[in-house]
């Protein structure tokens, strides 16, 4: 059959997706702190503990910081800073530090160290498997610094720490180490518990610029991830850690 003349075809259909109209919608709804408490209900029952109340949410949180430079060799006596107990060992081919919890609460905790002499080869070292982002309370962790070798130490030159609730401890735990500055050589081993909520392993340039130049640090990243499931909330570049019991009205987002 011939047809005289153009053919109108109906327009093309739209690109399935939101509109933007939805996406402020669902922007607006995990804005709700309506939708926040669920959440924490949600959440608390998931990770097995009582589920806070928003000002127990809001409370600011103890801060522990210890900025001196410790030594620590393999069979010497454990050191003990910023509510942390901390001794170096040697398990078979790697160069171990255990972390002690000597607090009476769970703590999200950062231990930055480097090998001295300076050596090549530690993320080569095999790796054992821990939670690099929380302590529980009385709890004990132990991770791997380099392959072991005569005559190194290990300089421990920063340590921070922070009291946080069950379900604070739990979403913390979700969270990928380098999301808040843990450097790869020790984020590398973090083990974190099983969760149907997976968190975004992409860290915003914002974020490690402001990490690079000190405009936000460790502190600022862990107080929001333990307000906020990383799973659906992510880091606003206004927020800073709490200086007093609710600062913030929660959830924070910009």
């Amino acid at each position: 059959m011939r047809f005289c003349g153009s053919v109108s075809l109906p327009p093309k259909p739209a690109a399935a997706g939101p509109s933007g109209s939805s996406r402020q919608l669902l922007q607006k709804g995990t804005a709700s702190p309506a939708v926040y408490k669920d959440f924490l209900s949600k959440d608390a029952s998931a990770a097995g503990v009582r589920t806070p109340t928003l000002d127990e949410m809001g409370a600011k949180l103890v801060y522990r910081v210890d900025e001196g430079r410790h030594v620590l060799e393999v069979g010497q006596p454990a050191i003990e800073i910023a509510g942390l107990k901390l001794r170096l060992d040697r398990s078979s081919d790697v160069m171990t530090l255990q972390i002690d919890n000597t607090t009476l609460s769970d703590l999200g905790y950062i231990v930055t160290t480097h090998v001295t002499p300076n050596v090549s080869g530690c993320e080569s070292a095999r790796v054992m498997p821990f939670n690099a982002m929380v302590l529980t309370k009385g709890g004990s962790e132990t991770r791997v610094e380099c392959v072991y070798r005569e005559g190194v130490s290990l300089a421990v030159t920063r340590v921070e720490t922070v009291e946080v609730s069950p379900l604070s401890a739990w979403y913390l735990s979700l969270v990928p180490p380098m999301m808040v500055g843990i450097d790869e050589r020790i984020a590398r081993g973090h083990k974190a518990p099983e969760s149907a909520d997976k968190c975004s392993t992409v860290m915003s340039q914002a974020v490690r610029s402001g990490l690079e130049s000190g405009e936000i640090g460790w502190r600022d990243l862990v107080d929001f991830y333990a307000r906020h499931r990383c799973s659906t909330y992510r880091f606003p570049m206004s927020y800073r850690a709490f200086k007093s019991d609710g600062e913030r009205a929660l959830p924070a987002v910009d």
